[in-house]
C-alpha cells in the first residue's frame, strides 16, 4: 500500500498528532519499543559465512541510502516518541566516513541517553577514541574465533589481530563491558566455546554466545546450529563450579551469567530455540531507508520514499505506527524462517 494511503486510512480515526506520536512505538500487544537499531551501510570489509553469501549481495546505489540528514530526520522523530537507545550497524559502520559526527548528532537528541555501535573491529581502533568523545557509550565486537587461521577461513579476510587489539584498547579507554559477539556454528567454532569463557576471567568483556540464525544466502540448517541448551551443557563441563545468573532486566535479549570468581561475564543470546519475542523492544531501520519491525520477519515500509515525497513529520509517524501495528505476537520458529524470504544479515543490519 502507498504511504499517501496509510496516512489518509489513519487520519480518518482522527487521532490528535499528541496521541499518535505517543502511542506510535507500542504495539497491538502492548509492547514499547525504546531501542532503534540504524544501519549506516551495506558495505563491508570482511565476508563472514553468516552473514554474506558466499556469491556476494548486490549493493543499493548510494542514491537509495539515507543521506546523514535523513537519518538524524528519522533519529529525531523516533527519539521524540520514546526511543533512548539507539545502536550503528552496518555493513560494517565503521566504514561511515561521517561515523563521528553522527554520533555526536544521535547523542545531541532530546532523550538519546545511549549511542552504541556493533562492528568487527577491524578499523575500529583508528576512531574509538573519538567515537568515545562523540558520546559513544556501548560497543560490541564481533569475533567468532580466537584462532587467526581460523579467523580467515570464516571471514575470507585476515585481520584477527587489528580485531583482538580492538577489544584491548576498548577496555583501556575504559568501556566496561565491552560485548564480544559471537556466532556458534557446529563444526567450524564450537570447540571454542571454553576459551572464550576464559577471557572473562581477568578482562571486564561479556561474551555473548549466538545462536546460528537463518538469513538469504547463508546456508543455515539446524545440524550447523548449537542450541543454548548444547552450549551451556560445553561450558558447565569446562567450569563444573557452575555459572551464576544474573537478574536481566526487561527486554533484555541475553541469558546473562558469570564463572565465580571471573570478572567479565558470559551471556546467550537464544533467538533459534528460546525466543524472547514477548518482551522486544528493538526496531530497525536500514541503510536503504526500510522500516523493519522484527529482523526475521519479510514485511518492511519505505520511509526514504515517504521522506523524499514530501511527508511531514505526522505523516512519518503514522506511517511508523501502522508499521508497529503489524508487528506479530513472536517470529514463526526456525524452521518456518528458514523457509521464507529475507534479506541477507549484511542488507538488513547486525
Amino acid at each position: 500500500m502507498d504511504w499517501r494511503e496509510v496516512v489518509y486510512q489513519l487520519r480518518q480515526l482522527h487521532q490528535p498528532a499528541e496521541q499518535v506520536r505517543d502511542q506510535m512505538l507500542t504495539d497491538t500487544f502492548g509492547r514499547k519499543h525504546n531501542y532503534l537499531r540504524i544501519s549506516l551501510t551495506e558495505r563491508c570489509n570482511l565476508r563472514c559465512l553468516y552473514c554474506m553469501p558466499e556469491e556476494g549481495v548486490d549493493l543499493s546505489p548510494s542514491s537509495e541510502l539515507l543521506t546523514t540528514e535523513e537519518i538524524l530526520r528519522l533519529a529525531g522523530i523516533f527519539a521524540s516518541a520514546g526511543v533512548d537507545k539507539i545502536r550503528l550497524t552496518g555493513g560494517e559502520p565503521t566504514l561511515r566516513r561521517d561515523l563521528v559526527e553522527l554520533t555526536a548528532a544521535l547523542r545531541a537528541l532530546p532523550g538519546v541517553n545511549a549511542v552504541g555501535i556493533t562492528t568487527n573491529g577491524i578499523t575500529l581502533s583508528r576512531k574509538l577514541s573519538a567515537l568515545q568523545a562523540a558520546g559513544m557509550n556501548m560497543l560490541n565486537i564481533s569475533v567468532d574465533t580466537l584462532r587467526p587461521e581460523r579467523f580467515e577461513q570464516m571471514t575470507r579476510r585476515r585481520g584477527h589481530e587489528r580485531v583482538m587489539d580492538a577489544i584491548h584498547n576498548a577496555i583501556q579507554l575504559g568501556y566496561d563491558p565491552v560485548k564480544v559477539n559471537v556466532v556458534v556454528m557446529r563444526g567450524v567454532n564450537d570447540d571454542e566455546l571454553a576459551d572464550f569463557v576464559d577471557l572473562t576471567r581477568t578482562l571486564p568483556i561479556n561474551v555473548r554466545f549466538i545462536e546460528y540464525m537463518p538469513f538469504d544466502g547463508n546456508v543455515w540448517s539446524d545440524s550447523k546450529m548449537v542450541s543454548y541448551a548444547d552450549m551451556m551443557a560445553r561450558v558447565l563441563a569446562a567450569y563444573p563450579q557452575g555459572l551464576e545468573r544474573f537478574r536481566d532486566p526487561k527486554g533484555e535479549v541475553a541469558k546473562n551469567f558469570r564463572v565465580p570468581g571471573f570478572r567479565g561475564s558470559v551471556s546467550f543470546i537464544t533467538s533459534m530455540t528460546k525466543a524472547f519475542c514477548a518482551d522486544c523492544n528493538r526496531l530497525r531501520l536500514m541503510a536503504d531507508g526500510n522500516l523493519k519491525v522484527c529482523l526475521f520477519g519479510a514485511n518492511e515500509v519505505s520511509l526514504r520514499d515517504a521522506m523524499r515525497e514530501s511527508a511531514s513529520e505526522d505523516d512519518l509517524r503514522l506511517i511508523i505506527s501502522a508499521a508497529v501495528d503489524r508487528k506479530k505476537a513472536a517470529h514463526a520458529g526456525m524452521f518456518e524462517i528458514a523457509k521464507s524470504p529475507n534479506r541477507a544479515m549484511i542488507k538488513i543490519g547486525g
